[in-house]
């Protein structure tokens, strides 16, 4: 899909947010335990009778019924009468499964570049979704904007009812008011569940995205065994961040992520905190880019096609030793600063996501001997993201959905209710 054209001739208003009609609500990063949430998450799997939901949730068979006579009634499950065994003695045996072409969320990740905006459906299947430049403008102008282009993305899903908007952003985020602090992109309280709430009239959370990725290794996973224990993610691209998981839930710190941004590398480039080295400003897909233009490793063009961090991929991958040499190098870097934050938290498991770990595929074996090498504790159980190169869309998507899957019911009320 492309972008929705946008008016630049004029500074967008921002819409009246005193009592915004849809105030922000917290995301819920968690697995969470009440029964409606066990039920519909057996759901997302697929086809499942209430027997077969009942030992995969540990419920009884009687609050398995209930509760998925609740979650139809809600319009949350549909039966899936087509399925059922035929020539079968007694009852019919109905599988139920959740309903995935009534609804959408929408989910939006604003980059400290490009804004990838995103619909998904109740079992967190992404639908479809566009990019945009992230507006360099003022924190109220750029967020309308970006809102405004939602609500253009979204108005074409004519056949979908809309429940809930979910946000993810670098910075510090208050996810009761849905205010931001992004250093990056230079914002203070930026309002944005009050701007995205009053544009779009939906539900919306707001959540800090490396935390929002976390979430979706937790929550985003049918099929799939859950794991116990702790985790640690590690994300890296233009920003880099860190989360905690922690027994089926994300950690997040009442004062906000912690920040691996200027964690010491020992490269000699310069960041703007004035000191030399620091992870963000060495490994961040612009600095690299900028390395790269100014070495003539990658050729330097005018715009409106400007050099990108997939042209210094291509001239690797095409046999340059010095682009080879320089994301290799970023691999090493990536290598020792994870296994030194893994040290300090000794996880059962580390997760890396974000496109520094994967879009240059043979940086990726780099990573983990430089990771092997560099850490103290015995071998660690290390993967990449199952999300590869859509980590950003995913943590968008689970910021939209986390509510519906801690408390389904409640949530459904709240998505549906009459506007103000």
């Amino acid at each position: 899909m492309t972008s929705p054209t946008l008016e630049r001739s004029s500074t967008p208003t921002l819409p009246a947010r005193t009592v915004p009609s849809r105030p922000a609500v917290p995301a819920e990063l968690r697995i969470a335990d009440n029964p409606a949430a066990a039920v519909l998450r057996a759901a997302t799997r697929g086809p499942i009778f209430r027997d077969s939901a009942a030992q995969a949730t540990g419920l009884s068979i009687a609050t398995v019924n209930r509760q998925v006579s609740a979650l139809l009634s809600a319009g949350l499950l549909r039966e899936r009468a087509d399925l059922t065994a035929s020539g079968a003695v007694g009852r019919p045996r109905v599988p139920f499964e959740v309903d995935t072409d009534s609804f959408a969320t929408l989910g939006v990740h604003i980059g400290a570049t490009v804004t990838r905006i995103i619909a998904a459906d109740l079992s967190g299947r992404i639908l479809g979704g566009l990019d945009i430049a992230t507006p360099q403008a003022g924190q109220d102008a750029a967020l309308t904007i970006i809102a405004r282009s939602a609500k253009a993305f979204l108005d074409r899903l004519p056949r979908r009812r809309p429940l809930w908007t979910g946000v993810a952003l670098a910075g510090r985020v208050d996810p009761a008011g849905g205010l931001v602090d992004h250093p990056r992109l230079g914002w203070q309280a930026a309002p944005v569940g009050a701007v995205f709430g009053t544009v779009l009239d939906l539900p919306v959370s707001v959540s800090a995205h490396v935390e929002a990725m976390a979430a979706a290794e937790l929550l985003l996973t049918s099929g799939e065994e859950e794991r116990p224990g702790s985790s640690l993610y590690i994300y890296a691209r233009e920003t880099a961040g860190v989360a905690v998981t922690l027994h089926d839930r994300v950690h997040t710190p009442t004062n906000g992520p912690g920040s691996i941004a200027h964690l010491p590398t020992g490269s000699d480039v310069e960041c703007s905190c004035g000191r030399r080295g620091c992870l963000e400003a060495t490994v961040g897909e612009a600095a690299l880019l900028g390395r790269a233009v100014r070495a003539g490793i990658v050729p330097k063009r005018e715009a409106p096609r400007r050099p990108a961090i997939g042209d210094l991929y291509r001239v690797a991958e095409s046999g340059s030793e010095p682009a080879r040499s320089l994301l290799l190098e970023r691999a090493d870097i990536l290598g020792r600063s994870a296994a030194l934050i893994r040290d300090m938290f000794n996880p059962d498991r580390v997760v890396l996501g974000g496109q520094a770990f994967t879009g240059y595929r043979p940086g990726i074996d780099r990573v983990a001997k430089a990771f092997a090498q560099s850490t103290a504790l015995p071998q660690a159980d290390l993967r990449i993201s199952r999300f590869g190169g859509r980590v950003q869309e995913h943590a968008a998507a689970v910021t939209s959905l986390s509510v519906f899957y801690a408390d389904p019911l409640s949530a459904m009320r709240r998505a549906t209710r009459t506007p103000r």
